[in-house]
């Protein structure tokens, strides 16, 4: 046996282990979102529209090159509620952003939440990653809030809060996020259950 005929063989097992590998990683993230829809007080019409919404949205300005290239902009979609963060340089270009997702099917309403700056860096893009993480995790923690029915987004320090709750469970969470490290302001786009 030469040396090319036994690396074919070993080739063709290390690619089908990777690839093996990737169907089990999309299929456990297959199984969590269905846990996660299963408490989720969306319909799952509407969390698919949600997910929809916000691919829709980030194609189409991606496809606007002036957006494109001097914004930072994050889609965050909750009930047909949309939620844009982020930054950009000037107002006209903040304002076509928000046109631009309103014209979107099914969208029902656009908080434009865009501040009128440089796109922010990545390290205070990462401090937010953190921010978010923390502020999730005690929400999840908490037994008097389905933390798993509130979205959090956090671009600046700033948090904001999304999602289908009673007033007393969205106050006790605006309080959990406010007394969180590293937040700077709460910004609540709840829809109210009561």
């Amino acid at each position: 046996m030469n040396c090319e005929t036994s690396v074919l063989p070993a080739s063709l097992l290390l690619c089908a282990a990777v690839t093996l590998q990737g169907c089990v990683a999309v299929a456990a993230g297959g199984a969590a979102a269905g846990a996660s829809a299963a408490v989720d007080r969306r319909t799952t019409g509407t969390l698919v529209e949600d997910q929809a919404i916000e691919l829709k949205a980030v194609r189409a300005i991606m496809a606007d090159k002036e957006l494109n290239s001097q914004a930072h902009l994050n889609v965050t979609s909750y009930n047909m509620i949309v939620l844009l963060t982020g930054e950009a340089p000037t107002e006209e270009l903040r304002g076509r952003a928000a046109e631009i997702v309103r014209g979107i099917e099914k969208v029902e309403t656009v908080h434009n939440e865009i501040t009128i700056a440089a796109p922010s860096s990545l390290i205070t893009r990462s401090s937010d990653t953190v921010i978010t993480s923390k502020v999730k995790t005690k929400l999840l923690a908490d037994e008097d809030i389905e933390g798993v029915n509130i979205k959090v987004v956090t671009e600046n320090g700033v948090v904001y809060l999304m999602g289908l709750a009673a007033r007393a469970e969205a106050e006790l969470a605006t309080e959990i996020a406010r007394q969180t490290g590293g937040v700077q302001k709460v910004v609540k786009v709840f829809q109210y259950t009561d």
